[in-house]
């Protein structure tokens, strides 16, 4: 407890490691708190069937590429393993089976409270990213269906659906993946709020992660930003979605506005069964241990200046997409946003002093 690090790092995932790379490129002495057992951050709870929606090449953190894959999109597991050797390559100060529950500050030092005692930092990152925080539409009926419900956050395969006539609800790339392959071994039907949005076969997240780059560029330059020059759409066309495409799958059933005990209402007012609904609705941000520092809305979003928090010297969240860095929930985006964090903790320690 008598121990203080420069910076505490909250989460193991892609964006806390990308900060320790700049960490310890700087010198800094910090440590990096991980609730889970392994590394691979929240690509050990993604769908086993799950990709990077960009080659290898356009996916790396900073210092070190990820290896070349065989396949254009690498799989969930080359992620996970690219994740682990890049923690062992740099060999950066990670502490397993930690959960942070709440932070304090104790005049001008950070107390970390865990489950397994407390730490004592002068800056915090907070880099929890959003696995931890599933967000489900409070419907009507919700709580009437007996059916079985789960998030994709929870998803692992379509194993479990075999048989069991199942509803897929929200239009992103989850959705699509989703009933991608649990078509393969039910009927299954996908609610969206608007009609699905497919990329171009050659777009994929690189692309999109450029696109949105020169948006930021233009925003920040005060300069008007023609998105009519590009081809914009929500869902990548990975090898499941082109194949579940051409079996003719992918095609919304619209919106519903109430659950019962057996299925939903549609829309229309028709009544529909279902033995199984998965929620593709996205997720809030993981920050509820934040709440005793600065405010926090419902979705987890505090106020920031890029990562920097507006409200509490000395912290930072990175890692939480647009809102705390452009494209700062990618793999490839982060990066940026790292960088720029550690120069600001840099300074402000050089200035605590």
């Amino acid at each position: 407890m008598d121990e203080i690090f420069d910076v505490i790092v909250i989460g193991g995932g892609q964006s806390a490691l990308a900060c320790g790379y700049y960490l310890r490129r700087a010198k800094l002495k910090y440590l990096i708190l991980d609730k889970q057992d392994f590394p691979g951050g929240a690509w050990l709870h993604s769908w086993d069937s799950l990709t990077l929606f960009s080659p290898a090449d356009y996916s790396s953190l900073p210092g070190w590429l990820m290896p070349k894959s065989e396949h254009r999109f690498p799989f969930r597991q080359e992620a996970i393993d690219y994740l682990r050797k890049y923690e062992e390559h740099y060999q950066l100060n990670v502490r397993r089976g930690v959960e942070v529950v709440e932070i304090k500050k104790d005049g001008i030092v950070f107390k970390v409270l865990t489950h397994q005692g407390a730490l004592k930092a002068k800056t915090v990152i907070s880099a929890t990213g959003t696995w931890g925080n599933p967000a489900i539409p409070k419907l009507a009926g919700i709580e009437d269906f007996k059916g079985l419900q789960i998030h994709s956050g929870k998803y692992k395969n379509p194993k479990d659906f075999t048989g069991r006539k199942t509803l897929v609800v929200g239009e992103g790339n989850s959705g699509a993946q989703i009933v991608a392959e649990v078509s393969k071994v039910t009927a299954v039907k996908w609610s969206t709020k608007k009609e699905p949005e497919f990329l171009p076969d050659e777009v994929d997240g690189y692309y999109l992660f450029n696109v949105a780059s020169a948006r930021y560029k233009a925003e920040k330059e005060g300069k008007p930003f023609d998105a009519s020059q590009y081809n914009l759409g929500n869902i990548v066309m990975v090898p499941s979605v082109k194949e579940a495409q051409s079996r003719g799958v992918l095609v919304s059933s619209g919106t519903f506005d109430k659950l019962y005990d057996k299925g939903v209402i549609w829309h229309s007012g028709d009544k529909e069964e279902f033995d199984a609904i998965i929620w593709c609705t996205g997720f809030g941000y993981d920050t509820s241990y934040l709440k005793s520092l600065i405010d926090i809305d419902e979705k987890g979003v505090a106020k920031t200046s890029e990562s920097k928090s507006l409200e509490m010297p000395g912290l930072w969240l990175v890692g939480y997409g647009n809102w705390t860095g452009y494209a700062s929930a990618t793999i490839i985006g982060v990066n940026k946003t790292a960088k720029q964090t550690i120069l600001e903790i840099e300074e402000f320690l050089k200035n605590s002093n």
